[in-house]
């Protein structure tokens, strides 16, 4: 179902899943080109969670998706604010447990959550240092000059990621680290050598070239957010 939630800069989409009533999931994607590589997957455990007795959402940030809002007008504060926003918004309908991926766990420090459930959570920096990397390679292979310090100065938007972003927003993203408060639980891949509270086989989706999916991956993550749901005690 396609639903909406309102924030200080406007109206953005939301797709809901599973039942009407109950505890609810709140899904932050992973940021920029990450999101288009696991929307699928995203939707997928979303599904195994509706199959599970328990709804969710999946908002669009501002400057995403179907959003109206140019990506480069966008601040990490405006991110944070809508997604707390659209937690917000849930609250009817039950507890609401935030779920995230990847950048995705940099979004939920201030939403009214009972609990966090982070898949693979970065660091702000790391992304930043991911998209100038894949930028400064793009420049070396066309032969052009590409200044990875533009974000220590003023300046116009810069291209990264296939997006225009504010120098102000990159350079808050590289201090931005993920939420450790309050009930939370993070899961990695096997591959990963940081903490996890749990690690699993899988591919890490947000690395190809191409959208892709894991559906057994999907199911085993949708299993432990609804066991970690159960054990929060709400």
């Amino acid at each position: 179902m396609i639903d909406a939630y309102d924030w200080s800069g406007g109206r953005e989409a939301m797709l809901r899943f599973g039942p009407a009533t109950g505890p609810v999931v709140i899904a932050a994607m992973p940021l920029f080109e990450e999101a288009n590589r696991t929307r699928a997957f995203m939707a997928e455990i979303l599904r195994g969670l509706a199959e599970r007795g328990i709804a969710s959402a999946l908002p669009d940030l501002p400057g995403s998706g179907d959003s109206l809002i140019e990506t480069e007008q966008i601040s990490l504060s405006n991110w944070k604010e809508a997604f707390s926003s659209a937690a917000s918004a849930l609250r009817d309908s039950g507890p609401v447990h935030a779920v995230a991926i990847r950048g995705g766990a940099l979004l939920d420090h201030d939403s009214p959550v009972a609990s966090r459930w982070h898949f693979a959570p970065a660091t702000g920096a790391a992304l930043v240092r991911d998209m100038f990397r894949t930028r400064l390679a793009a420049a070396k292979e066309d032969g052009e000059a590409f200044d990875a310090s533009v974000i220590d100065s003023p300046g116009p938007p810069v291209e990264l990621a296939g997006n225009r972003l504010s120098r102000a927003l990159l350079a808050d993203l590289n201090g931005a680290t993920p939420s450790t408060s309050g009930p939370l639980r993070t899961v990695r891949l096997d591959t990963d050598a940081q903490a996890a509270d749990l690690k699993l086989a899988g591919a890490p989706l947000w690395r190809r070239a191409e959208p892709g999916n894991d559906p057994a991956l999907a199911d085993r993550l949708a299993a432990d957010i609804a066991a970690w749901i159960t054990t929060c005690g709400v």
